[in-house]
């Protein structure tokens, strides 16, 4: 049974695909949507190794190897040791590859500036709070370990 939260989470999910894809169609770039994501897991999660990246940026794990080979060939990320574990390797954004990212979503906002330039100061309210509270959630839920039922952490619901 579908409760109206569950339908509306729903529909923002679906909302937010369609206009990323609209954004990123809009901008006429070529670079595969799977290097943005990389960045972006790397930009918000910090260093990490390979298969947890793969996972993350929801690509398989010879994909993940390709991608970062790339952006390391691009100086966008970098390979370091890990603290955990000498045979190991993290990967991790470069400031090369945060300004590169930055400047991508940048170009998606200005691409989709002409579709909302006519909101009004209310409405503008109304997105700015819907960003606050879903950047909210995702954190905490970034927070949980690999695995894990995304679920609210008990302070966060205070």
């Amino acid at each position: 049974m579908s409760t109206p939260l569950r339908s509306l989470l729903g529909d923002l999910v679906t909302v937010n695909h369609r206009l990323t894809r609209l954004a990123a169609r809009s901008t006429g770039s070529s670079e595969s949507p799977a290097v943005w994501r990389t960045l972006g897991v790397l930009s918000s999660g910090g260093p990490m190794r390979l298969g947890e990246l793969a996972e993350l940026s929801r690509v398989a794990q010879p994909t993940a190897t390709k991608l970062v080979t790339n952006l390391t060939a691009r100086g966008w990320v970098i390979r370091l040791a890990d603290p955990a574990d000498a045979r190991a390797t993290q990967t991790a954004i470069t400031a090369t590859g945060a300004a590169a990212l930055a400047g991508w979503r940048d170009e998606l906002a200005g691409a989709m500036l002409p579709l909302f330039a006519d909101l009004g100061a209310d409405d503008i309210a109304v997105l700015q709070r819907a960003v606050e509270i879903i950047g909210q959630r995702a954190d905490a839920a970034a927070q949980l370990p690999p695995g894990t039922p995304v679920a609210l952490p008990a302070e966060a619901q205070s």
